[in-house]
């Protein structure tokens, strides 16, 4: 897929409410501040685990965020290539973090984080 026709949207542009949203970052960028309710399957794992997206809604895309947007472009384009309908969310958590959206972290007395 030519990325110039990989389906994006701005953080600002993602529906507030039924937002299905898959975070492709590694296990430690996960811990340390992730959206709440997202799904975390690292980027390497992903083939291996599309069983879980078979579980979520499918009555909407898939957005895939990382940190920045260059693994979750990568992932979105599989994905669409596979038959999934998913989005590219562009400048990943990093846009997420500084639209104000709300982070959680995985690690005890620890405040959220992107990295």
């Amino acid at each position: 897929m030519n990325p110039a026709q990989l389906p994006t949207a701005s953080v600002s542009e993602l529906p507030d409410a039924d937002l299905t949203l898959v975070d492709v970052r590694e296990h430690d960028e996960w811990a340390a501040g992730h959206a709440p309710g997202a799904v975390h399957i690292p980027l390497g794992e992903l083939p291996a685990r599309l069983e879980e997206l078979a579980e979520l809604p499918d009555d909407q895309p898939l957005y895939i965020v990382c940190r920045t947007g260059g693994r979750s472009a990568r992932a979105t384009a599989w994905l669409n290539a596979s038959g999934w309908e998913a989005v590219n969310v562009a400048g990943g958590m990093k846009s997420w973090r500084t639209e104000g959206r709300p982070v959680v972290a995985e690690r005890p007395n620890a405040a959220p984080e992107i990295l």
